[in-house]
């Protein structure tokens, strides 16, 4: 997708192509069957203590992060990508050393026409 705008800040950890299925729609068919979805994460942080020490601890632990991502989304239902979507952000703030989270989403098939349909939003810690 990568059609949102740069994030703000300038180091980021990137998620990208995360293929996950989830019961996601509004419509009764697509409650049925779970429903692909394909995540792009980003992540703004600051990278210059990681960067120094080489220790994890400095760090977003991008592995712990995805496993929590892969459970909420296979545990959870939405009507809307744009829950979801909100949902991952919440989700991605809850770790400290996250200032800025930049979540796309798609849901390819939503559309008959198109390949694919998704949404993008950006959200701060607050």
């Amino acid at each position: 997708m990568s059609h949102c705008s740069a994030p703000s800040h300038n180091d980021t950890i990137t998620i990208q192509g995360l293929h996950l299925r989830c019961t996601i729609g509004i419509e009764a068919w697509e409650r049925k069957t779970r429903q692909d979805i394909l995540l792009h994460i980003t992540l703004s942080t600051d990278l210059s203590r990681a960067g120094r020490s080489d220790q994890i601890a400095d760090t977003v632990n991008y592995k712990t992060l995805t496993k929590r991502i892969i459970a909420l989304v296979e545990g959870s239902s939405f009507n809307l990508v744009e829950a979801l979507a909100e949902t991952l952000a919440d989700l991605c703030l809850e770790e400290p050393l996250v200032e800025l989270v930049r979540i796309e989403l798609e849901k390819p098939g939503a559309l008959r026409f198109a390949r694919t349909v998704g949404v993008c939003i950006e959200r701060k810690k607050r």
